[in-house]
């Protein structure tokens, strides 16, 4: 039976009645069409840019490993595919950090909007599948007045309680890391990074101050900065690691640095420093005379202006909104209590004059 299906099959693909096809000649390869640029598979991937991010932000390998919770090896696997992909040196070695070369900035600086955009593609697929956020990230900047931040997150536990609110402090450039790395949802910021849009909130007024039996105070005369940089100056310490500032501080080599407002706040009430500080901190120990203000011929007060933004405002989430909504009411409660006091303070003096 096998035999003859066999044979039928030799019938069918080789007819009597048809002649033999002749063999045709050999076709010449036919060469590979150009590719245009632009088309085709591309030969990199958004996960070896965010490598090479990484490895830039953090100062080398190992930093971006353990940021991105790989091994070392497997970080430098995708740096390799990555320079391989694009066919150009993207890092060179300068002592112990690796660095971009000029192609390899070009490229990252191009490359950063769509890993960015990738992200905030998956942020919203998981909080479109979630509805209100698991988690409410808040960076807010040491200056920001305690009690009102206090009234913003008490509101937030009422509105989103199903949300786990994470709230950090930041100095200095610690909140534009925030923004720039996208670790946050909502921060307060003394300064925008660029590119960056934000709201005004408000501005916080800071205060030179010692306390009252500091050797400063005895000075007879407007002090000047040649006075201030023979004391110990209490600062700071910017949160921020990969460009840290020392706004603020005059220079001196009398230095005390310490991790929070609180800190340096106890530390110039114990007469071991004098600083400036946010004046809203300091209103109940000038008012029982624990601490005084310097008599400084400038720059004895000095303004900081204080942003909100939303960090990724195109994918924001309810609580996230609600968090913005809640810093912006706060700073309209505040200046219609102002507004308040300066009109009954009017009203008092215009009875005063009454006969």
């Amino acid at each position: 039976m096998c035999i003859e299906m066999i044979d039928k099959m030799d019938e069918y693909s080789n007819p009597p009645n048809r002649p033999n096809r002749p063999n045709r000649p050999n076709r010449p390869n036919r060469p590979n069409r150009p590719n245009p640029a632009g088309e085709g598979i591309p030969r990199t991937s958004l996960e070896h840019w965010a490598v090479l991010a990484a490895v830039v932000d953090r100062g080398g390998f190992a930093q971006a490993a353990a940021w991105l919770n790989r091994s070392q090896s497997a970080v430098s696997y995708a740096i390799a595919r990555l320079q391989q992909g694009v066919d150009v040196p993207l890092l060179v070695t300068e002592g112990r950090r690796a660095v971009l070369t000029e192609q390899g900035q070009a490229l990252l600086k191009r490359a950063r909007p769509l890993v960015g955009d990738l992200r905030a593609i998956e942020l919203l697929a998981r909080r479109l599948k979630v509805g209100w956020e698991s988690e409410l990230r808040l960076v807010v900047d040491a200056a920001f007045p305690r009690d009102r931040l206090l009234s913003i997150i008490a509101e937030l536990q009422r509105s989103c309680p199903q949300t786990q609110l994470q709230l950090s402090d930041a100095v200095l450039s610690g909140a534009e890391e925030a923004i720039t790395d996208g670790t946050a949802d909502v921060v307060v910021t003394t300064r925008l990074p660029q590119g960056v849009l934000g709201e005004w909130l408000l501005d916080v007024t800071f205060v030179a101050v010692a306390s009252a039996a500091h050797p400063l105070l005895a000075v007879q005369h407007p002090l000047t900065e040649s006075d201030l940089v023979r004391h110990i100056q209490v600062v700071v310490r910017d949160s921020g690691s990969r460009h840290p500032r020392d706004e603020g501080w005059l220079g001196a080599e009398l230095r005390c640095t310490v991790s929070s407002m609180e800190a340096s706040l106890a530390t110039v009430k114990a007469g071991l420093a004098y600083a400036w500080l946010p004046e809203h901190v300091l209103q109940e120990s000038l008012r029982s005379g624990a601490l005084l203000r310097l008599p400084l011929e400038a720059g004895a007060t000095r303004k900081v202006p204080l942003h909100l933004v939303l960090v990724r405002p195109d994918v924001a989430g309810p609580a996230a909104r609600a968090a913005s909504d809640c810093f912006r009411r706060s700073l309209l409660s505040q200046q219609s209590h102002a507004v308040k006091s300066h009109e009954h303070r009017g009203s008092d003096v215009g009875d005063d004059s009454k006969p």
